[in-house]
């Protein structure tokens, strides 16, 4: 069971996307949702941030139900659920998604030092196969650098 720290987190969408802007937010989320992601029952590489009625919705992400939960607890396992921001920091998000080619996505979904879950926001561009041909031989490079230097 996980107090503080990552719980689940996007490796794939820094590869995906290029991050111009990071920001933390709350979720809502029920007491046996919060239980299952305790336990690490969560998965948000397909999650996506949807604009509906003057809020933000996290979406695409799974909570999966604990099996050793009652049967009277159900819940959706991919609803969308309410990102909890300022209204300022709603508005200025909402600008930056009507940009064209412009989403945000989940990067972290952690819990802080007060024991209250987060979701670590990216803001960016999704990359075409050039930009991640070169991303991959930058990566390529460190590493043999790092051989090179260490030998």
């Amino acid at each position: 069971m996980i107090k503080f720290g990552a719980v689940s987190e996007n490796r794939k969408a820094r590869f995906s996307y290029t991050v111009e802007d990071t920001i933390e937010a709350g979720i809502s989320l029920t007491g046996a949702e919060i239980k299952s992601v305790r336990y690490g029952l969560v998965t948000i590489v397909d999650g996506f941030v949807q604009h509906r009625g003057g809020n933000l919705f996290l979406a695409g992400i799974e909570i999966q139900r604990l099996p050793t939960a009652a049967r009277y607890i159900n819940f959706d396992e991919r609803r969308p659920r309410q990102l909890l921001l300022h209204r300022a920091q709603i508005n200025r998000l909402i600008g930056k998604l009507t940009e064209k080619g412009a989403t945000i996505f989940p990067l972290k979904l952690y819990f802080n030092n007060h024991g209250k879950l987060k979701v670590l926001l990216g803001v960016g561009f999704g990359k075409n196969r050039t930009d991640k041909r070169e991303t991959i031989k930058r990566r390529e490079w460190e590493k043999s650098k790092a051989r090179l230097l260490k030998g």
